[in-house]
């Protein structure tokens, strides 16, 4: 067929970040001689995953972030609500990633990671962080119209915080019994969406996004009539006694 193969192997370990280096290098230095010719083996396959998951999470991260804030818009009737409560989610992401990433290379001592893990766990923590904010913030809400919104934040957490304290433990147990099984890809996954669900609910559900809402006060549901404050109760027109 025209079509001649040569069979190389490198100095390197398979899955090494030089061994990656020499395929990419050789792709640049035999695309300039011949540009149809191909690199293939399981170091270019891992090369190949990595470039593809890079390139997804620069698409899917802003535009899942983008959608979720305009529903949450939506839902709450607000703009600088559903931003911090996106802002919250994001930074909560990025500090179970640092963990992650510190856990694997000094507590688990593995070599590297699956670069599916990122964006899979991307869209769990994201998924369950933007759930608990909706049960908090619609509750919130709700209490705002008639206690303003520092009470009504408060009041919201005093009910909710028992029902996603339990939601957080139960799903950080699930998620966290995946890092006992024998695959690396799925104890990562189990460590990375345990510790972060751990993250959501007791450091940004329960302290962040309370402690941010009553430093914005009614300004967190701006252009919403809320942001003026609560309705001033209805007053009941006075009676007339009429004498006999």
């Amino acid at each position: 067929d025209g079509l001649v193969r040569l069979d190389a192997t490198l100095g390197d370990a398979p899955d090494s970040a030089a061994a990656q280096a020499t395929v990419a290098e050789l792709r640049t230095t035999l695309r300039d001689v011949e540009p149809d010719t191909l690199v293939g083996g399981s170091t270019a396959q891992d090369l190949d995953t990595q470039e593809t998951a890079a390139r997804d999470l620069v698409v899917i991260v802003p535009l899942v972030l983008l959608v979720i804030t305009i529903v949450l818009a939506l839902l709450l009737r607000a703009v600088v609500a559903p931003l911090l409560l996106v802002a919250s989610v994001a930074l909560s992401t990025a500090a179970t990633v640092g963990l992650a990433a510190l856990a694997f290379e000094h507590l688990f001592d593995f070599p590297g990671s699956d670069p599916q893990v990122l964006l899979i766990g991307f869209v769990f923590l994201v998924a369950l962080g933007i759930d608990y904010s909706i049960f908090l913030m619609t509750r919130a809400r709700e209490e705002s119209l008639r206690h303003g919104t520092r009470a009504g934040m408060t009041r919201a957490l005093t009910v909710t915080g028992g029902v996603i304290t339990s939601a957080g433990l139960v799903l950080a147990a699930t998620f966290g019994a995946l890092t006992v099984l024998p695959l690396v890809i799925l104890i990562q996954l189990g460590f990375l969406v345990g510790v972060g669900v751990l993250i959501d609910t007791f450091v940004v559900r329960s302290l962040l996004v309370p402690a941010a809402v009553h430093l914005i006060g009614d300004r967190v549901w701006w252009p919403s009539r809320l942001a003026q404050g609560p309705a001033a109760p209805e007053q009941e027109p006075e009676r007339e006694l009429s004498r006999t």
